[in-house]
C-alpha cells in the first residue's frame, strides 16, 4: 500500500511540472486507478480495478511510443524536470510490482494489478522520454565511451 500511495504522490508531483494537458489528463486517469487498485489490494476478495485499464494503458503507450525514435543507447533519468519526476515515478512503480508480486505469493491477488503496474511502468518510460523532448528539450542518453576496458574487467 505504502508503495501504490508513494507513486500515486509522486504523480501528483509530476502533475504540477509544465507537461502536456494530454498526458496529464492520462495521469489523472492513472491516479484514480492506482486509488482502485490499493483499494483492491487493502480489501482482499474485492475486484475494483477492470482489466481494461490494461488495455487503455497499452493504447496510450503505443500512442505516445509511436512519436519517438527507435532506441540505440540506455537512457540516463533527466533531461527536464518533469522527466525527472516521471523516471521517479517509473522507479517506483517498479518497486511497488516487485512488493506485489511478492504478495501473490502468500495471498490471492488479481492477476490485473500485476499486469496493471507491469505496464504503467513502460507508460512511464515513454512519458518520461516524451517529456523530456517537450519543449525543445532531449534526452540524455547513456556514453558508452565512458567505460573503460579496467572498469570492464572489475
Amino acid at each position: 500500500m505504502g508503495d501504490i500511495d508513494e507513486l500515486n504522490s509522486l504523480l501528483g508531483v509530476l502533475r504540477t511540472d509544465d507537461i502536456p494537458s494530454e498526458i496529464d489528463d492520462t495521469l489523472l486517469a492513472v491516479q484514480h486507478d492506482l486509488f482502485d487498485l490499493g483499494g483492491e489490494i487493502s480489501i482482499p476478495g474485492s475486484s475494483l480495478l477492470p482489466s481494461s485499464a490494461v488495455d487503455r494503458l497499452e493504447a496510450v503507450i503505443d500512442r505516445w511510443n509511436s512519436e519517438l525514435p527507435a532506441l540505440k543507447e540506455f537512457i540516463l533519468p533527466g533531461g527536464s524536470r518533469a522527466a525527472a519526476h516521471c523516471h521517479l515515478a517509473r522507479a517506483v512503480c517498479r518497486r511497488a510490482e516487485r512488493v506485489i508480486v511478492k504478495l501473490a505469493d502468500s495471498d490471492t491477488i488479481n492477476d490485473v494489478l500485476i499486469r496493471y503496474v507491469n505496464r504503467l511502468s513502460d507508460l512511464l518510460f515513454v512519458l518520461a522520454r516524451t517529456l523530456a523532448r517537450h519543449g525543445d528539450g532531449k534526452e540524455v542518453m547513456w556514453d558508452r565511451s565512458r567505460l573503460r576496458s579496467t572498469d570492464v574487467e572489475r
